[in-house]
């Protein structure tokens, strides 16, 4: 339970968000950019930025649950 605490306070929910939309943005960009990087690669970082923020979407609503 302890490790669930320290995953609902607002520093950890608000990093989340911010790394997840660095990610996308990236991977969004990469996208475009065809040349500098594997297109696979480009659309894995594009998804995992996308997870990381929903994760980030459901922390602050279990918060809001648990808090």
């Amino acid at each position: 339970m302890e490790f669930l605490v320290s995953l609902l306070e607002r520093n950890v929910i608000i990093a989340l968000a911010l790394v997840g939309a660095i990610m996308a943005t990236s991977g969004s960009f990469l996208m475009k950019k065809k040349s500098l990087i594997n297109p696979g690669l480009a659309r894995f970082l594009l998804k995992s930025g996308y997870v990381i923020t929903w994760s980030s979407v459901a922390l602050f609503i279990a918060a809001g649950f648990f808090g």
